[in-house]
């Protein structure tokens, strides 16, 4: 008599790792952030794109009445554009990462969704929709105003990614310092308030007296706004920027939030 063959032992499905989870679980979280902060507002994405078109306008117009031409070109909206934009990534995602494991709590209590899941969803939501809003107002800008500029996309590209980078690695930080000392968000809120002019949004580099230049050589955000600004202005070439310099503390940062979110996360659950 012939044997009847035994199928061979399968794993269990709960004991197969399931592809693509993680990827799966901060899709979900990116789709729930849209539909919570855009779905319910009247506009929605559109509030996205209003929001930094009305501070450009607003710094263009202002400026105008007090000076006869922007520092670089002749379009007081194109340079604004350059220096605002970028840091208006950092200000953004950087906020949006800090309060990532408040606005995602409630779904943490659950196996599938980890603190790293969370953190990410924020971080490339914000990133992404940052620079779709940057290259419709920069298209629709160069289109009006000056559609005859030579456009150097690698600075650009690597501004936005610096400022990704950085914007990450003080989110991460901040996420764990406002668990344990909430009132650090409020303090934070405050201490970023000089970035705007410390950052070379409104002025170049060189205009600047010399002990200006040598205290803000320190701030990563003007050499990123500035490297912004070399693929707008050809003619414009910072020589005291240093790639190196602004990259260093985002990648330094990053790591050292990362690792104490590892750490401490579930402290920073509990208390917030």
């Amino acid at each position: 008599m012939s044997e009847t063959p035994v199928p061979p032992a399968q794993t269990p499905k709960a004991a197969q790792p399931a592809r693509f989870a993680r990827g799966r679980t901060v899709f979900a979280l990116m789709l729930r952030e849209m539909a919570t902060r855009y779905g319910v507002t009247p506009g929605g994405y559109l509030w996205a794109i209003l929001e930094p078109l009305g501070m450009i306008l607003i710094m263009s117009i202002g400026f105008s009445l007090l000076l006869r031409s922007p520092p670089l070109g002749n379009s007081f909206i194109l340079f604004y554009a350059t220096g605002y934009l970028p840091f208006s990534l950092f200000m953004r995602s950087s906020n949006a990462v800090m309060n990532s494991i408040t606005f995602s709590r409630a779904l943490l209590r659950y196996p599938a969704v980890s603190w790293i899941d969370a953190v990410l969803a924020r971080a490339i939501l914000n990133v992404l929709t940052d620079l779709l809003v940057a290259y419709l107002l920069m298209a629709s800008i160069l289109y009006l105003v000056d559609h005859r500029v030579i456009l150097d996309f690698w600075p650009i590209l690597q501004s936005f990614g610096l400022m990704a980078i950085l914007a990450f690695g003080v989110g991460t930080v901040n996420c764990v310092i406002i668990g344990f000392f909430p009132v650090w968000e409020r303090i934070w809120g405050i201490v970023t308030r000089p970035l705007f002019l410390a950052s070379g949004v409104i002025f170049i580099y060189r205009d600047l007296p010399p002990l200006a230049q040598d205290i803000l050589w320190w701030n990563p955000l003007m050499h990123i706004v500035s490297i912004s600004r070399t693929g707008y202005f050809p003619a414009y070439e910072p020589q005291f920027v240093s790639t190196n310099y602004a990259l260093l503390p985002g990648l330094i940062l990053s790591a050292f939030g990362l690792l104490l979110l590892r750490r401490y996360h579930l402290e920073v659950v509990s208390r917030r």
